[in-house]
């Protein structure tokens, strides 16, 4: 059922209102004259967190988030989209920037009184926290460190962009991992992003782009049939769903299609010779919505099911975030909160410390360590530990706290400034009194 209606209980919520009122707005009778500007199919879909849960459901695949692009598409064709839509959206771009100088970065969105100043720019939920971003990228350290198995096959392991800048610890783990299964780990170099955040706001002509560019830039691995693994689940959805709807003629994006795999089906269907660790405790496993209703859940838990983790998974699925639905003010983020509630943050609260919390979906890990005081685990994190530990003694409190990666530190950036205002104020006021000086000796 769909997550928004569950949190309000209102027809227009849900995916059967939302349907109708899209038919209606096509058919033009009811409502519609203004067309693809109509602000009751607006309102409908505003809530929709884009999660594809209607798609994984319902008996005729009816897919309300691709419906929503569509509209926004139309909508704001002609128009500035309001600012968190940039702000999110094009979090590609702003993150590349930010690698220059993450420290600088964090001091605009980590700093107390910088922060709320920031969050008020691009409307952002006061109770929200500004993701830190990490001292070094996952690229920057791949590019240092040297090539192993070089011997072995080939897999590519997909750098997205939150991974890549926030929590490059992550992506760290997904190597450790393929090259234990014996694989020879490449990253692409390129600057690539699979654009996911483009089509929460119906920026489809940029994400097509995007996309045209990655089937540019990876046409030999293509042609190769190089394998790929994608970590976040909703950057996988976009190489299985969404570019087969915007290239359904492209025989390279048919066969990207099919080269793209989750950690969990590329070790379960595709390592051979792949030895899953053992781990012993308990386990809160969260699929991220895109996981469950596009590529499903059966090769991970197959894979937890192998190191032997008693693990459970909460009753209602959505984490309530729905990309950067559940950051943006007002009546989002209310809603994000009460979806959140339902389900999957009172089970992460009433966890024991000893047990693992396990979500692949990056907004999904933000979602629970922003609303309780624990941090999920991607389950390439948790084969990590389970190599690194005795299956005997792996139950810790609190156990995901060492395999954290530390943000870029702000202060340094903000003594730099402040110094160097102080510096100048102190130049302008010395130049002021040399000035008065010399107008007083001429006189």
């Amino acid at each position: 059922m769909c997550p928004s209606y569950m949190a309000t209980m209102e027809e227009k919520h849900s995916t059967r209102g939302r349907a109708r009122l899209l038919f209606e707005m096509l058919n033009g009778e009811v409502i519609g004259k203004n067309g693809w500007k109509d602000e009751a199919v607006k309102e409908s879909l505003d809530l929709c967190l884009a999660c594809k849960g209607c798609k994984g459901d319902c008996p005729v695949y009816v897919d309300v988030a691709t419906y929503k692009s569509e509209f926004l598409s139309h909508y704001y064709k002609g128009r500035l989209r309001p600012r968190s839509a940039y702000a999110f959206g094009l979090i590609h771009i702003w993150s590349r920037l930010a690698a220059v100088m993450p420290g600088l970065a964090n001091l605009f969105t980590q700093a107390p009184l910088l922060s709320s100043l920031t969050k008020w720019i691009v409307h952002m939920a006061p109770e929200r926290k500004f993701p830190a971003f990490a001292a070094e990228t996952f690229k920057e350290w791949f590019r240092k460190r040297p090539s192993v198995n070089q011997e072995e096959p080939r897999v590519i392991l997909w750098a997205d962009t939150f991974n890549n800048h926030f929590h490059p610890e992550t992506l760290k783990a997904g190597v450790e991992v393929l090259e234990s299964a014996g694989c020879q780990v490449v990253v692409p170099r390129g600057f690539l992003c699979c654009g996911r955040p483009l089509y929460e706001s119906g920026m489809l002509n940029r994400a097509k782009r995007q996309l045209q560019q990655i089937l540019s830039s990876l046409k030999p691995e293509i042609e190769a049939g190089t394998p790929i693994v994608v970590l976040e689940p909703s950057c996988t959805s976009v190489f299985r769903d969404e570019m087969n709807n915007l290239f359904s003629q492209d025989e390279d994006a048919r066969k990207l299609s099919e080269q793209i795999f989750t950690l969990g089906e590329f070790l379960q269907n595709h390592a051979d010779e792949y030895e899953v660790p053992q781990l012993s405790g308990k386990a809160i496993m969260h699929g991220h919505c895109h996981h469950k209703a596009i590529m499903r859940m059966t090769s991970e838990e197959a894979i937890l099911d192998k190191t032997g983790l008693d693990y459970e998974t909460p009753p209602f699925g959505c984490c309530g975030m729905g990309g950067s639905f559940g950051f943006e003010k007002g009546e989002k983020y209310e809603v994000s909160i009460k979806v959140g509630e339902q389900a999957l943050l009172p089970a992460v609260r009433n966890a024991l410390p000893e047990t693992l919390i396990i979500a692949d979906g990056y907004i999904c890990r933000e979602q629970i360590s922003q609303t309780t005081d624990r941090q999920a685990l991607h389950l390439a994190q948790v084969l990590q530990m389970a190599m690194h530990t005795d299956p005997e003694q792996s139950e810790k409190s609190y156990p995901e706290r060492e395999y954290r990666t530390q943000p870029a530190d702000y202060k340094k950036p903000a003594a730099f400034l402040l110094g160097s205002a102080l510096l100048l104020a102190g130049w302008i006021l010395e130049r002021n009194k040399n000035r008065k000086r010399a107008k007083e000796e001429v006189k």
